[in-house]
Order: C-alpha cells, then sequence, then structure tokens
C-alpha cells in the first residue's frame, strides 16, 4: 500500500513550509533514508529523508509551494502501484481557487482494491469542450494547464500530449493554482514577476494584478483614503517584508525575554592557561581529524565538563508542562549559536558529555558548516540542554545574550583583551576573556549560577582537567 509523504513540522511553532526542490521525481527508485526534497521552514532549508522504500509514485505538491505542515505532498509504494482515488482525495485545493472543490473519495474506494481514476473522468469547465486525448486531459489537469490555451497539433486541432508538455515547457514556472487562475483572468504569465523560488508565479502574484486591475469599490466618503498611494514615504525610506527567519527568531526572542525573569552574571577569565593548551593541541587535533581546535571548541567542552556534575543540575534544565515541572537531564546537548547573514541560527551538538576533545571538534564544525551551508536536519536544531553564544571575534568585550528557550541558561563569550593584573604582587598584562550567564531566575537563583562561574572559571584557568 502507498505510504504518504508529509509536510514535516519541524520545530513548535512551524505552521508551513516551503517546497525548494524535489531531489526525486515520479518513477524515481527511492531507498530509505534518501533525499527526497528540500525544504524551507521558518529558519532554514532542510533535506527530508525518505522514511520507506519504494517508488516516488506522485508528487502533490511542487516547487515553490507553500503548503502546511502534516499535508500530504507526495506518496511512495511498489513499482506498478497505482494510486487510489481515496488516496489522491488527500490533495487539499489551494485556497483562494474560484473553482476548487473538496473530493470525497467513494466509499467503494476504502472496500475494493485501489483503481486508478480513468484519465478521461469527468472533464470540467471549457476544458469539457476541447478535443483531446485521455493522456493529455490528465497531463493538462496535473500541470494545472488550461485545455483551452493548448494549440492541438491532431486532427481537427486535437490536442496530444507532446501538445500539452511543449505548451508547459514554454511558460514561465508557475504553481498550478497560479497558472490557472492566470488563464481565468486572461493573464499572460510572462509578463507577471513571480516572487516564488527562483521567480516562480505564485497565486498572490496573480491575486495582485487583478486586485490591481479592479475599479475602486470604497464609497466617495472614503475615496480620498481609498487612492492615496500606498507608498507614501519620505525620501531614503524603504520597506521590506520580515523573512520568515526574521519572524521565527523575533517570536522567540520576545517570547523568552517576556516569559523569564532573567539575570547576568559576569566574569573575567585569565586565558594565558587555555591559550597555551590551544597551542599545544592545534596539531595533534589537526593530525587525528583534520579540523583545528577553535576556543569556542575548549569553551564547549569545559562548560560540558561543568554541567555534568550533580551540583549545577540546574543549570542543564528545562521547564516544562507550563512550568509547574522542571525536566533535568542526566546528558548534554550543547547548543552553539551560528549567526547568518539573515539571522541567527543554534545548531546541537547532542550527547556532548559523551565526547573526546577530538570528537567534540568535529561534531561542533559538522554542525555549524551544515548551517552555513543551509543543510541542517531537524534533529540538528532541536534538543539543546544549554547553548553557547560567542560574540568576541568582534571585539564585544560584555553583553546580555537572551536564553535559548526552553533552557535555563546560556552563556556568553566576550573577547579576550590584554588587560593589566595582579600577579604574585607585580602588575603584568594577562589575556583576559569576558564571560557572561545568562540565567533563567525561575530555575536557578543567583548563587547557584555563581557556583557554576567559579567552577568554570577554575576549569578554563586550569585546562588540563578537559584532558583527563
Amino acid at each position: 500500500m502507498a505510504v504518504e509523504i508529509i509536510m514535516p513540522k519541524l520545530g513548535v511553532d512551524m505552521q508551513e513550509g516551503e517546497i525548494i526542490e524535489w531531489k526525486k521525481q515520479e518513477g524515481d527508485t527511492v531507498n530509505e533514508g534518501d533525499i527526497l526534497l528540500e525544504i524551507n521552514s521558518d529558519k532554514t532549508n532542510m533535506e527530508i529523508e525518505a522514511e520507506d522504500a519504494g517508488v516516488l509514485l506522485k508528487i502533490l505538491r511542487h516547487e515553490g509551494d507553500l503548503v502546511p505542515v502534516t499535508e500530504v505532498i507526495g506518496y511512495i509504494g511498489a513499482e506498478g502501484e497505482t494510486i487510489a482515488s481515496s488516496e489522491k482525495a488527500t490533495e487539499i485545493p489551494a485556497p483562494h481557487s474560484a473553482d476548487a472543490a473538496p473530493t470525497v473519495a467513494p466509499k467503494e474506494a476504502v472496500e475494493r482494491p485501489a483503481v486508478e481514476v480513468p484519465a478521461t473522468a469527468a472533464p470540467q469547465g471549457d476544458d469539457a469542450h476541447v478535443r483531446a486525448t485521455p493522456a493529455a486531459r490528465k497531463a493538462a489537469r496535473e500541470m494545472g494547464l488550461s485545455l483551452g490555451q493548448v494549440p492541438g497539433s491532431g486532427p481537427k486541432g486535437r490536442v496530444h500530449l507532446g501538445d500539452v508538455e511543449n505548451f508547459k515547457n514554454a511558460q514561465p514556472k508557475a504553481s498550478p493554482l497560479a497558472r490557472k487562475m492566470a488563464a481565468d483572468a486572461g493573464i499572460d504569465l510572462a509578463s507577471v514577476k513571480g516572487s516564488g523560488f527562483r521567480g516562480k508565479v505564485m497565486k498572490e502574484d496573480i491575486l495582485a494584478l487583478t486586485e490591481a486591475a479592479k475599479p475602486a469599490q470604497a464609497p466617495a466618503a472614503k475615496s480620498a483614503v481609498a487612492e492615496k498611494p500606498k507608498a507614501d514615504l519620505p525620501e531614503g525610506v524603504e520597506i521590506i517584508k520580515m523573512s520568515a527567519m526574521r519572524k521565527a527568531i523575533s517570536k522567540g526572542m520576545t517570547n523568552s525575554y517576556l516569559t523569564a525573569p532573567s539575570f547576568t552574571l559576569n566574569y573575567d577569565i585569565d586565558m594565558t592557561e587555555m591559550m597555551a593548551l590551544r597551542k599545544k593541541l592545534i596539531d595533534p587535533i589537526m593530525e587525528k581529524t583534520g579540523l583545528k581546535v577553535s576556543f569556542t571548541d575548549l569553551i564547549g567542552m569545559a562548560v560540558v565538563k561543568t554541567l555534568m556534575k550533580p551540583e549545577h543540575r540546574y543549570m542543564n534544565a528545562s521547564l516544562i508542562n507550563d512550568a509547574q515541572e522542571i525536566e533535568l537531564h542526566k546528558f548534554v546537548n550543547i547548543g552553539i549559536a551560528v549567526g547568518l547573514d539573515d539571522g541567527l541560527i543554534v545548531p546541537v551538538v547532542h550527547n556532548a558529555d559523551k565526547m573526546t576533545l577530538a570528537e567534540f571538534v568535529v561534531a561542533s564544525k559538522d554542525v555549524i558548516k551544515k548551517t552555513q551551508a543551509g543543510k541542517l536536519k531537524a534533529a540538528e536544531m532541536s534538543g539543546s540542554t544549554f547553548s553557547i553564544t560567542n560574540l568576541g571575534m568582534f571585539g564585544t568585550k560584555t553583553f546580555n545574550p537572551i536564553i535559548n528557550q526552553p533552557n535555563s541558561a546560556i552563556l556568553g563569550v566576550g573577547a579576550t583583551i590584554p588587560t593589566p593584573t595582579v600577579v604574585d604582587g607585580e602588575i603584568v598584562a594577562r589575556p583576559i576573556m569576558a564571560m557572561c550567564l545568562t540565567i533563567d531566575h525561575r530555575i536557578v537563583d543567583g548563587m547557584n549560577g555563581a557556583k557554576f562561574m567559579v567552577d568554570l572559571k577554575n576549569l578554563m584557568e586550569n585546562p588540563f582537567g578537559l584532558l583527563i
């Protein structure tokens, strides 16, 4: 029996995803774990893997389509298997379609073996009067084309499959709904600037044109307001839409800031010994992993070791059930904030407490690289128990990082600056790094946060403990 492919829900707040590209096409063999398609969620592009093996029987939603989560977008099944009309009925007509009507599967479709719906079944509208082969009708229906638009090459202008395919290839990229809406409104798609992926024309583009062409319907008393130009802005001002990633960041940070009563502890860390250790580790780690150990790697391992102490278990915790219970974690999943040109993503190194330093270097570099390339999987950006954000490379001395919910704390890393320091009664220049710990006061009190920072400071200033 065919298995549904659905638009996955990759986060609590995700409501829809945009299909960027299908990596497999109808008829292709699919193995479990193969990459089926690439989608854009609230924050990043993600590759979706096949959960079953078989043949990609049907693609219901295409590149550029915005699809609500959990909606069926395709089917995988056995070679030669057909999709029953009851299964095809799960394809939800896009909103705003003038003649989209709910499709109800007949009762017999459930009780009898699946039978493919004939391509010639029930042509509707103007297409019913167009001479066309069954294959041409089926192709036009799947492509969202009106047969009345397609020049036929057969006797008496009969439309063949090749005519439909040639017409489709000659047309600008457009979603099936946008193509139908354009045909109904008499709009030439070639004249429409698409707002979808790679310039694909979407229903919103057609709606904008049709709305602009409508005569003003506002009452006379409001005509002055209705006729006022939309963009009445001062010179040098531009209004742009907030991206999906920016919206997700805005919502998450606002929720964290307004929900968690937080406070920040600031500490100075003498990096003399840590810098010396890193210098000694660069070559061995490079030889073993092919990667260069960074200060973020060393700080991450120091945080992991400190969090694993029983007395600091609340630093590695989350509030659950409407903040009525505390979830304590006996493992550490470290989130590492990665800044992108258009936003911020926090990929996660899972089970960091089980890793050696070399393993942590490999794992952290892997998720950071995937983040920068937009190739993170859903599991690689969820499940953190503690987060780190580093602005030191930009010269930032101190800052108040906002907690990455549902974590109970986040560690901010500032710049390392040569600073006059008293050592054994003498003033010497030492490399001092600022660390800023923001804590959710609902879970952790100031004294316990300070104890955590004291232990972390001691480990970083005596870093050979990282190797034990």
